[in-house]
């Protein structure tokens, strides 16, 4: 771009809201971390930087953006969207508010910090050791700040979730030496949490500055990110605790590892509705799996009182998940009979036909009742579930059998319906009762067929 071009493009930036601003900084950084239109983005990028901090010589060739680098170590612990989940996490949306308050509020380290990256080009250790003392100079800038030394300069960060997010970021970044140390001990995945593993885990966490209570849920975070079942956090708790009472659990530091793994089993139970909500029913079995297995793994080794708060967490996740899974138990056999109804043969149009897409739409949500049997007594649709494929079972054997025989008797006109039936019912069958019937079925329907066809026209 010609320097016109460039004038103009900073005059239309500098007009745009600080909002609007911010939001364009925020989708140009993602796009340069998917690998997207890097050259552009970084342009563009260094230009909102540029006119963000008021000053032209800001606006110069980085190696790679300094945000980035500083905030990478974040990375195992950023979530998207502006809704905090659990302890041990920071909102990915809060970096760059706070990346600008370090520009403007440590103006001198910031610019010394960027002078140096760029000087050091491909020398990758010795970006590492400019990264690390910008840090630790951040760290210290945030600490002053939550103090309360800093007097109103929180208010300069920004959003609420950036402010928010501030202590957790400060704490993180002050132990990153030491949460790298911790995370590069342990294994990359921990299918079974027992004895010797949780030992070998405390062991490392055995550091002052992992254990405090900023920067432990974020160690424990890196251990459920390794777990193949991520409820078994609560073993370390329960562990230290030496008992399974949620009072004496709840007395000890490591008592925020039950209220991580609550808040981790009703991610799952929102995640469970988003998709049963969107028909993503293939992902369903997955998320039930998850949702059973902890509550049953915390309700197994937690002794919970029903009137705690930990207690009424449960309770709550348990009722979310029944309520959301209940309701579309209960639309099945609805669909089914629509589909399966022996209607008389007026009522038929000569035209009528059945979708094939609906016939697998249904017959994933048979799958998905067959699936919530499995978990029912944990879940608390142990009732619904069971009479609901009872009752798909009686109908759709039925239905069947009468499907097969009206392909005998019925008009020729309304033939081709009843055999589009047919083949649905059978499709329901080869679920509910296993390939074998299906393929009888399948024989019988053919048989009735050959018998019509060789049927003798009647004397005209």
């Amino acid at each position: 771009m010609n320097k016109t071009s460039i004038d103009r493009l900073r005059d239309y930036l500098a007009q745009l809201p600080p909002q609007s601003q911010m939001l364009l900084m925020r989708e140009y950084e993602r796009a340069i971390e998917r690998g997207e239109d890097i050259k552009v983005a970084h342009f563009v990028l260094e230009q909102l930087r540029g006119v963000v901090r008021g000053h032209e010589d800001a606006v110069r060739p980085r190696v790679e953006d300094p945000s980035r680098l500083v905030f990478k170590s974040l990375e195992p612990f950023l979530i998207d969207g502006n809704h905090l989940q659990r302890p041990g996490q920071v909102r990915r949306a809060s970096l760059l508010p706070i990346w600008q308050w370090l520009e403007r509020d440590v103006p001198d380290a910031t610019r010394e910090f960027e002078d140096t990256i760029a000087a050091a080009g491909d020398n990758a250790a010795a970006v590492e050791r400019a990264v690390k003392k910008f840090q630790q100079a951040a760290a210290a800038a945030i600490a002053h700040v939550v103090s309360g030394a800093g007097g109103s300069r929180s208010a300069r960060i920004g959003p609420t979730h950036a402010v928010e997010d501030l202590p957790s970021i400060g704490a993180l970044l002050k132990a990153r030496e030491q949460l790298d140390a911790f995370a590069g001990k342990l294994p990359g995945v921990l299918r079974s949490f027992g004895d010797s593993q949780i030992a070998s885990v405390n062991s490392g966490l055995n550091v002052p500055s992992l254990t405090t209570p900023q920067v432990l849920p974020f160690a424990l975070s890196l251990i459920m990110q390794r777990l193949t079942s991520p409820w078994q956090i609560i073993r370390i708790a329960v562990k230290i605790a030496s008992s399974d009472d949620e009072i004496r659990v709840a007395a000890t530091p490591y008592g925020v590892a039950v209220t991580m793994a609550l808040a981790d089993v009703h991610a799952v139970a929102m995640s469970l509705r988003q998709d049963i909500k969107r028909g993503m029913l293939d992902r369903a079995p997955e998320h039930l799996k998850s949702a059973h297995d902890g509550v049953r793994g915390l309700r197994t080794e937690l002794d919970m009182r029903n009137d705690s708060t930990w207690g009424r967490q449960m309770a709550s996740i348990r009722v979310e998940i029944s309520s959301t899974v209940q309701s579309e138990i209960e639309s099945v056999p609805g669909r089914v009979r629509r589909l399966l109804r022996q209607r008389p043969d007026k009522e038929i149009a000569p035209t009528a036909s059945i979708d094939p897409a609906e016939v697998e739409e249904v017959v994933a949500l048979i799958n998905f009742v067959a699936v919530c049997r499995t978990y029912a007594s944990e879940l608390a649709i142990n009732e619904v579930t069971l009479r609901t494929y009872s009752d798909l079972q009686q109908y759709v054997e039925k239905s069947t059998e009468a499907l097969v025989q009206s392909l005998r008797a019925g008009e020729p006109r309304v033939r081709n319906y009843r055999q589009m039936q047919a083949k649905a019912a059978i499709r329901f069958c080869q679920v509910l009762f296993g390939q074998e019937y299906a393929a009888l079925m399948t024989r019988a329907a053919e048989q009735a067929m050959v018998v019509v066809e060789r049927k003798p026209k009647r004397a005209g």
